[in-house]
């Protein structure tokens, strides 16, 4: 389909806060699972190690679903908007079943799996109609989208702070949010008039990953990204409650995590800003040395009082997903056109597969390793991430506003 300029006086300005609402409701239930695991544990009698398959079966149902639909070419099929409509309903209508019926984690994991199936129609679907209405100022569009992620993931663990409200309230709250997302898309953006025609997911793209250099720099930083990102919003709200408990205060942990993970909602858009003026490469490292740094002194902070907690979990939750959109505009500039489609389909599903590792970590060690400390398991991912962008240079930057 064969786009063309759009400007911003004949663009809907309703179209993008659609877009961004629609984003954020539905990705509302993305981390409900951790969001509801401490009531499910003392109602169910689970252990720490639910921890990792709550939050893994969203991840492995999303890795799923993306190689599902990219394979397919799904949203080239079927109109985005009927796509993102159909994927939000039933992954809200996943997330109603478990409100109303769930007995076992077992029926949990399962429902939850096919709820991140139905995310990989959400999220990256979302990016596309955008892309079909911004094609002059992507970059902008998706630090917002990005945003709506962040602020979708901690919305579970602000409605389970809420006094009074149960698990099973939370999950019936984020299922009616995600097919109010969808039918928000459904009923107010209409296809793009830049809407492109992408293909089915290319492997040869997997060898022009290792083959191209700048790619495989790029994607290195993202894996490094990827093995803290979801990994340190798991073990935010275990680490609260540990300080919690070694300092005999009354932190409300579940309050603060959502607070927390929010944060990077505003750095999303913030490094967004900052990469028109110093370049993607530049934000992304310098969010991964103050992420890293914050993973270094983890168990120091486990010792400090609340005014020191709490602004350094505000830094950590900041930079650990501000420099998110900066690794998507890095590896789509670094990619070879020919495969460019398959390649970030591919690229994504590795990021996923690494938080999922990273996840089981984290919980394999609860028990047996001081909560405080945990976050050195983290630390090998900002390294690496750094490490692996030393060989990109300022020439292949992409900026916030490309």
């Amino acid at each position: 389909m064969q786009g063309h300029p759009l400007t911003e006086i004949t663009r809907p300005r309703h179209i993008l806060p659609i877009i961004i609402l629609a984003q954020f409701l539905g990705t509302s239930t993305w981390f409900a699972g951790n969001a509801i695991l401490p009531e499910l544990q003392s109602e169910w009698l689970l252990s720490d190690y639910a921890l990792a398959p709550l939050t893994n079966s969203v991840q492995w149902g999303f890795i799923s679903g993306a190689l599902l639909f990219g394979f397919l070419a799904l949203s080239d099929r079927i109109s985005p908007r009927v796509l993102f409509f159909l994927c939000a309903t039933l992954c809200g209508a996943s997330s109603l079943i478990i409100s109303n019926s769930a007995q076992t984690l077992d029926q949990v994991l399962w429902l939850r799996f096919f709820s991140g199936m139905m995310l990989a129609g959400i999220y990256p679907v979302g990016m596309k109609i955008a892309t079909g209405w911004y094609p002059q100022g992507l970059g902008r569009a998706l630090g917002y989208l990005i945003g709506a992620l962040v602020l979708g993931t901690a919305t579970p663990h602000l409605l389970s702070s809420l006094p009074n409200t149960s698990w099973r309230e939370v999950m019936a709250l984020v299922g009616v949010a995600a097919v109010t997302g969808g039918a928000l898309i459904l009923c107010f953006v209409p296809d793009g008039p830049n809407l492109t025609q992408g293909a089915p997911i290319n492997l040869r793209a997997l060898a022009e990953i290792v083959r191209c250099k700048p790619l495989r720099a790029a994607v290195g930083g993202y894996l490094g990204h990827s093995w803290e990102l979801y990994a340190m919003w798991a073990l935010a709200p275990i680490w609260l409650l540990a300080w919690n408990q070694s300092h005999e205060q009354s932190l409300n942990s579940a309050f603060w995590t959502s607070m927390i993970i929010a944060t990077g909602a505003f750095g999303c858009v913030v490094a967004g800003i900052w990469s028109r003026t110093y370049g993607s490469l530049a934000i992304a490292k310098n969010m991964l040395i103050v992420s890293g740094i914050c993973c270094l002194v983890s168990p120091l902070m486990m010792l400090a009082p609340i005014w020191l907690v709490l602004p350094f979990w505000f830094i950590w939750g900041f930079s650990v997903v501000a420099d998110s959109a900066q690794f998507s505009a890095l590896s789509a500039q670094t990619a070879p056109s020919s495969v460019l489609g398959s390649a970030l389909t591919l690229i994504n599903a590795l990021g996923y597969v690494t938080t999922a590792l990273a996840v089981e970590l984290i919980a394999v060690l609860i028990g047996t390793v001081p909560v405080g400390w945990l976050a050195w398991c983290l630390l090998p991912g900002p390294i690496l991430g750094i490490w692996s962008l030393r060989s990109l240079k300022q020439s292949t930057e992409v900026t916030a506003s490309a």
